[in-house]
């Protein structure tokens, strides 16, 4: 394997912790309002609709449709299914969750010591303001931010991969795109990146089950950032 000289990096779910977040907020908001609601299950429901409504939401040129109005126009139909009434300010403030993402554990460390020989950059379907907000609040090192917003297309969209090389200046053989997500690592190696998968075996909470499976089509598979770390000589 050829040396990468620049790393690509989902975020949601992949850099951060969305199901502990997302559903610690849920409990602050609702303050046992609504005692019979799994808050647990809600939230990957939530996190599963989101995914098919992107799927289904067209991104023709010159158009976008922001994900934060994806996740709010899930979550009203979520809340509206299991009789909850929230007012307009307690659904934002859930919505607005997603934007205040909590890093993994071994996150910030493993990126600190990723950034002394790569440059490190996210590769997100979240709004550019979303990454930024939970990047800052999360203390993630970044050396540049690129969201599917700026291209006009969703992961896995051919287009996304290749404007984040265009803008890091580098051919898709010197960059690996790093996810927890095979769909996204995958859509990636088809345009001649380097990948490396992630394994996040509490991506959707301690009861539930993620694909942690190694497989031997990407180039690297690491438990953590911390062992891609290790791997990639840092």
């Amino acid at each position: 394997m050829i040396r990468p000289k620049a790393l690509l990096f989902d975020v949601q779910g992949t850099a951060t912790d969305f199901f502990t977040t997302v559903t610690s907020e849920a409990l602050r908001i609702d303050r046992g309002r609504n005692d019979g609601v799994d808050w647990a299950d809600f939230v990957n429901r939530w996190r599963a609709a989101y995914f098919t409504a992107v799927a289904a939401t067209p991104t023709p040129a010159g158009t976008w449709t922001s994900v934060h109005s994806i996740y709010r126009r899930t979550l009203d139909a979520l809340l509206r299914d299991a009789g909850v009434e929230y007012t307009d300010a307690d659904a934002e403030d859930l919505t607005l969750a997603w934007q205040r993402l909590v890093p993994w554990p071994d996150a910030v460390p493993g990126l600190r010591r990723l950034s002394t020989k790569y440059t490190l950059a996210t590769l997100s379907n979240a709004d550019v303001s979303a990454v930024v907000n939970l990047s800052k609040r999360g203390g993630l090192p970044w050396d540049a931010i690129f969201t599917a917003e700026m291209v006009g297309a969703f992961k896995p969209d051919p287009a996304t991969y290749s404007t984040a090389a265009r803008y890091l200046g580098l051919p898709h053989g010197e960059i690996m795109m790093v996810a927890s997500h095979k769909y996204d690592i995958r859509a990636a190696a088809a345009l001649g990146f380097q990948t490396a998968f992630v394994a996040r075996p509490l991506e959707f909470g301690p009861t539930a089950q993620a694909d942690t499976e190694y497989d031997d089509a990407f180039d690297l598979n690491a438990s953590d950032f911390i062992d891609l770390a290790d791997q990639l000589g840092t």
